[in-house]
């Protein structure tokens, strides 16, 4: 807890508004001690954020109250006043000659409370100002899972007993096995051997078994799902043109679930097949192991604390699938595909695991981006998500085959799949036509080591070319890549990097149009337009051209 000296700063400097994490609070009547204290627990219970002391709600500076104008002591009155204490950094700003205070205080890694027992958190109205709640167990509950600090799916079901399981379900958990290829060990164990091994009961103090979350949600009767698992329920939307061609909710259990939205889900993934010599290779809309680890995520990773369905909606621009709860703490948007796995029902993701439903090794993400990036689709979306709601979106344009081609052609070199970091790789090259180190980490959020270790690995596959050494070193689709793709002049324009080759590329523009301005420099050499001008000016001193007009108006052409 620091206290700092007053600073200059313009009023420009104070934030724009109130959000998420800044509050603003009036203190010309002095803030009460309590109101202060709750403010900062409410910020410190959600993202953190920062406290101005004396700016008025619509953000102007209104001044501190002459009992605030010394802030010495205020760290260790909000220290003393909350449990767990917080440790805050408070500091004095002029701002246009008046004094307010900015108080930051990190986000809490548990849930913090007043000394006298109010817990409160932020959220945002529906106006997108915030406002502070009351946070319920339940919402303490949930933040602790997210956390990492509670596993809800490894806990006893209140009220739930061994008859709560339906046998059909337990048989269906017995076929997934076989059919996805999970721990066969499992096949071999009796009914409680195996209600034990995969967390779907738990012992109490006696020596009796009672259902886990994880188990009324693997083999639970339905009707029991809706009774104690009232949170459970996922969706089931098809619309088309505004349509709605297919708008169904159910409370299955996870692994009928899953079934069930495949089964309905593939009359409307149309797919079509591509010849490769002797072979035909499927070419649905969606992938269909990216479909379903996409929902077995969703179902898994779900906040099972929280009310509200899992949705699963294809629409006229792809296929959505969104669950609430948003993602666990460690986990980014920016390290999506680098972060080690952190499940917030790791008992469930445990289970779902050795049953052979999702990715075994924890890295599902890989598996929807190698269904998404091996067609030549774009990467999968995951923007919409906050935190409240994961969100995934997957296009469903058609797909690249020439690049399905090259693919399919060097995983048959190889004898494996493509790295997921080298199918990155090459959707980007073909996107942006150019890379170096730091761009490709930045896609396949590695460090830059990672990236050239990756583009090298391509380059000596052939797929890649290399121009230039050292910290100067860029990457390019190699030539044949460009060639299979029909696209010579994308090549053409990639090779014309030395400046030899952009003199090379103009006279031959020159030689075919009579002549070549500025702007087509530019477009044509992929320059900037102090670039283009330097290139003309040398060919216009070495007489290979001759310039025509001035200025804006300048073209050239080619000399006598």
């Amino acid at each position: 807890m620091t206290t700092q000296a007053p600073t200059a700063m313009t009023a420009a400097s104070l934030p724009a508004k109130e959000t998420l994490t800044i509050e603003f609070k009036r203190d010309t009547q002095r803030l009460s001690d309590d109101d202060l204290v709750e403010a900062l627990v409410c910020l410190a219970n959600t993202e953190g954020g920062e406290l101005w002391l004396g700016v008025e709600d619509d953000g102007s500076a209104s001044g501190l109250h002459p009992d605030h104008r010394s802030l010495a002591g205020l760290a260790a009155l909000i220290a003393a006043r909350t449990s767990p204490s917080l440790s805050v950094t408070v500091e004095a700003i002029a701002v246009n000659g008046v004094n307010v205070a900015r108080i930051s205080v990190p986000k809490a890694t548990s849930e913090v409370a007043t000394t006298a027992g109010v817990y409160l958190r932020r959220r945002l109205k529906a106006d997108g100002t915030p406002e502070c709640v009351a946070m319920l167990p339940h919402d303490r509950a949930s933040r602790a899972t997210s956390f990492g600090l509670m596993d809800a799916s490894a806990q006893p079901v209140a009220g739930a007993t061994l008859a709560d399981f339906d046998p059909l379900e337990r048989e269906r958990l017995r076929q997934s096995v076989q059919q996805y290829g999970g721990d066969r060990v499992l096949l071999e164990l009796d009914e409680e051997a195996l209600d034990g091994a995969l967390g779907l009961t738990a012992r109490q103090p006696d020596g009796a078994r009672v259902p886990t979350l994880t188990g009324l949600l693997l083999i639970g009767r339905e009707q029991i799902l809706r009774r104690l698992v009232p949170t459970h329920e996922f969706a089931f939307q098809v619309l088309a043109r505004e349509a709605v061609r297919f708008n169904e909710f159910r409370r299955f259990p996870l692994l009928k679930a899953l079934d069930w939205l495949e089964t309905n889900f593939r009359p409307y993934n149309p797919e079509r097949e591509l010849l490769m010599g002797l072979f035909r290779v499927p070419v649905p809309m969606v992938d269909l192991a990216a479909f379903r680890e996409g929902v077995a995520n969703a179902l898994i990773h779900r906040d099972y604390h929280r009310m509200g369905a899992v949705y699963v909606r294809l629409n006229d621009e792809g296929l959505t699938i969104s669950n609430p709860g948003g993602l666990v703490e460690g986990v980014t948007l920016a390290n999506l595909l680098s972060t080690e796995p952190r499940p917030r029902n790791r008992a469930l993701a445990d289970a779902m695991k050795r049953i052979g439903i999702v990715e075994r090794s924890g890295r599902g993400v890989d598996t929807i981006y190698r269904g998404m990036l091996r067609f030549g689709r774009p990467e999968p979306d995951y923007r919409g998500t906050d935190a409240t709601n994961v969100v995934l979106r997957l296009a469903t344009v058609d797909a690249d085959e020439t690049f399905l081609r090259l693919v399919i052609e060097e995983e048959g070199r190889r004898g494996n799949p493509l790295p997921i970091d080298s199918l990155i790789a090459l959707t980007a090259l073909r996107e942006l036509k150019r890379l170096n180190t730091e761009q490709l980490a930045a896609h396949i959020q590695r460090d830059p080591a990672r990236a050239k270790r990756t583009l090298e690995e391509l380059v000596e596959a052939g797929l890649v070319q290399a121009h230039g050494s050292t910290r100067g070193r860029t990457y390019t689709l190699a030539p044949g890549v460009y060639r299979a793709d029909g696209d010579k002049a994308a090549y053409t324009r990639q090779m014309g990097f030395a400046s030899l080759q952009h003199e090379q590329m103009v006279l031959s523009y020159v030689r075919q149009h009579g002549q070549i301005k500025r702007a087509d420099v530019v477009e044509l050499c992929r320059l900037t337009p102090d670039q283009a001008a330097k290139l003309l000016k040398k060919l216009k001193m070495s007489g290979a051209l001759v310039q025509q007009g001035e200025k804006r108006g300048a073209s050239y052409r080619a000399a006598d």
